[in-house]
Formats: structure tokens, sequence, C-alpha cells
């Protein structure tokens, strides 16, 4: 896996704070770099992202980690709780809830796995064309791999649909693409909703207005059931 390799670690007493050291990766974050390479180059950088994603999925949880489906429906439940105190309205959230809700056994004995839990264009880092790896595992956790995903959706399909198509493919390999990954994509996004609204109140106030754009454009393509990474069918909210 291309990721940073860990120097050192320790803590500053006087700055009552804790540090690490990690390697550097040469190069620029895919969120602006992608744009100056051609379709076909964001396509394989995708390609060379997946692969390293699915390396990252092959670690298991260990025994003391709770089941995943317990914990993410415990945190889904809480933000959805906090969603209705903070004053932003989601278009159709009476309908996304029951959308979730109605799907939560998708989500049962799913594996209990290693995420980087920030997937996305802005922690590729790319130089000279290529991928030279993936940063950010400050947010890391244990559940469903497929988890990781749903910010292909989110970010990074905005900024390259090529790179978001073949991350897909890195990947899934030679193996199809089934409609249960777009059944869990589909709840996984739908749940992702409440709990950007809330980090962006409680974390980036001002952003809020982005955040909703972003949460309205993805949500369009749920409903409507269309996937523009694809492009494909999902489950749709009718």
């Amino acid at each position: 896996m291309k990721i940073p390799k860990p120097i050192t670690m320790g803590k500053c007493d006087d700055l009552q704070v804790c540090y690490y050291v990690l390697s550097y990766i040469e190069g620029s974050d895919a969120e602006e770099g992608l744009i100056d390479y051609s379709r076909d180059v964001q396509y394989d950088i995708g390609v060379e992202a997946g692969r390293d994603l699915r390396k990252m999925h092959q670690y298991e949880a260990s025994v003391e980690i709770g089941p995943w489906y317990e914990r993410v429906i415990k945190k889904h439940r809480a933000y959805a709780e906090a969603y209705k105190t903070v004053g932003v309205t989601v278009k159709h959230a009476d309908r996304i809830l029951e959308f979730i809700e109605g799907r939560e056994h998708y989500i049962r004995n799913r594996p209990n796995r290693f995420q980087h839990d920030d997937f996305h264009v802005a922690n590729i880092i790319v130089n000279d064309g290529n991928y030279a790896g993936v940063i950010d595992f400050n947010r890391y956790d244990w559940g469903d791999p497929l988890h990781d995903f749903l910010k292909v959706g989110f970010f990074s399909s905005q900024i390259s649909v090529p790179f978001s198509v073949g991350q897909l493919h890195g990947y899934f390999q030679s193996e199809s693409i089934s409609d249960h990954f777009w059944d869990l994509y589909s709840v996984y996004v739908a749940m992702t909703v409440f709990s950007s609204v809330i980090w962006s109140m409680r974390v980036a106030p001002d952003t809020i207005d982005n955040m909703m754009e972003r949460i309205n454009r993805v949500m369009e393509e749920v409903f409507s059931g269309y996937c523009v990474v694809a492009p494909c069918k999902v489950q749709n909210l009718v």
C-alpha cells in the first residue's frame, strides 16, 4: 500500500498534547491535481486508489470491537435525534429516515474490518500523472468495508467521475458489482445526510451551505435511482 509510514510518536508535556511523525508523500491532493490530467489518467489513478483501498480492508477487527451493525445504528439514531435540534432542514428528511429504517437489515452481519473512513480525492495524493498514495487516517474505524465508498458520491464524483469509476473497478477488479453493493451504498449515503449536517454545524458551521448543496445533489441521485459513477441503478427512495 502507498501510505505514510510511521516514524515516531510521543507527547509534549508543556503543551499537553501528543504527536506523531509520518513520512511525506510527494505530490498534490487529487481534489486539485486531477483536473490537470486526461480522463484516462484520472481513471487509472482511481484504479490504483481502489486497489489500495481493497488491501486496507483485509484487516479484521479484534474481538473486543463490537458488531458493526450495533455501532452504526446507534450512531445513526443519535445523529437523527440531534438533527431535530439544529434548525437546518433537509429535503424529504422523513422519507430518508423511513428509507433507512426499512432497510436496516441490509447492514446486519456485515464484515468488521479496517476502514479509512475518509477515503476521497482530497486525501489522495497524485504526482506527475500517477497515484502516489493515500493520507489522513485520523478518522479510521472498524466495520463494513463498503462504508468507505460513500465519499465517492459526496466528494469524489463531483471532482472526477473517471476517478470514481476507476476506484470501483480497481477495488472490485474482475468481480461484478452486485445489486447488494448499491443497496448498502444507498443506505450509508442516506445515513450520512444527518451525520454530515451535525458535523458541519458543530465543527465548521461556515461550511453548512456547501454541505447542504452536496447533500441535495447526492440525494437527487438516490431519489432518482441513478448513480453517476457507473452509471448504475441504486435502491431509490420511492
